[in-house]
């Protein structure tokens, strides 16, 4: 079977983020979005900030050669919590708009890197690195959730099915 690295990637990416919303909303149902049960960490709203932030510069940056790192307002840190996950939808709609003018070919490019620190590579190392972050930030929420009592989603339902198959 070939599988063009691309799609398959795609399809992973949108899996995680379901799995990833559905911990949103496990957050959003306890009310506890903005708590930080271990000291020193942060909330689980501002990790889905970097998660969303992320993926809007590299979905513009390959799509539109729009390298400007444009961290989102503060004022999501703070505003409600439904306006702030729309925020999350509208960023995943821009980045399925425009991730079929990314290029497969760009994605295996080595490219100097266009933000200080961030490591030289290509897209799919850059997008691997996307995909790492958010699952690493929702497995923080898994634990947060597990803190304040809460049970978290399954990890294993990432399609919108029920059986949860990939």
């Amino acid at each position: 079977m070939n599988v063009e690295w691309k799609d398959w990637f795609w399809r992973v990416w949108e899996n995680n983020r379901r799995l990833t919303d559905r911990v949103a909303q496990a957050f959003m149902d306890a009310g506890a979005m903005d708590q930080t049960p271990v000291p020193g960490m942060r909330p689980f709203r501002k990790l889905l900030l970097e998660v969303w932030g992320i993926e809007q510069v590299y979905a513009r940056g390959f799509a539109l050669e729009d390298w400007r790192w444009e961290f989102l307002p503060e004022s999501y840190g703070t505003c409600a919590i439904e306006e702030a996950m729309a925020v999350g939808a509208s960023v995943r709609e821009e980045t399925r708009r425009l991730w079929p003018m990314i290029s497969a070919e760009s994605l295996t490019e080595a490219r100097p890197t266009p933000f200080p620190g961030h490591p030289e590579g290509g897209g799919i190392e850059w997008l691997t690195y996307a995909l790492e972050n958010e699952i690493h930030h929702r497995g923080q929420g898994y634990v947060y959730l597990r803190l304040l009592g809460k049970e978290p989603p399954a990890f294993y339902l990432r399609t919108d099915s029920k059986e949860g198959n990939l």
